[in-house]
């Protein structure tokens, strides 16, 4: 008589005298997570249990972690030159003062990561 779990197309896997289930898809390692998509882990296991283990249990968790990284790194790339040229950061400022240009820089690219964060990551 098979099991709930193996009517569902869930497989065990033998270690030692033990037969454990095979939780963890086959392809959990072909999509890297990046940073963001680390993040989105360590909030996920933190703050919202309940769909960090029903994404581990469906085996879509890293299908999720890489969509967030990757989302969050296209619209860094969208974000920071949109800011920079309101904000009149430009390739004459870098030329004139190398410190100024970097300052702002630093600052644009702080501000946008926030934005992502709150809008993509934390919620």
């Amino acid at each position: 008589m098979k099991s709930l779990f193996e009517q569902m197309g869930g497989t065990y896997r033998a270690e030692g005298d033990y037969l454990l289930p095979n939780l963890i898809p086959p392809d959990t390692g072909s999509r890297p997570i990046g940073k963001y998509g680390r993040m989105r882990l360590n909030y996920l296991k933190g703050h919202h249990r309940t769909l960090y283990t029903s994404l581990v249990l469906n085996g879509t968790l890293w299908g999720h972690l890489s969509g967030i990284d990757r989302s969050c790194n296209e619209r860094l790339a969208h974000i920071i030159p949109a800011m920079a040229r309101r904000e009149g950061v430009t390739e004459a400022l870098k030329a004139s003062d190398q410190m100024e240009w970097v300052r702002r820089m630093n600052s644009i690219h702080n501000r946008a990561e926030e934005i992502i964060l709150t809008e993509l990551v934390y919620t």
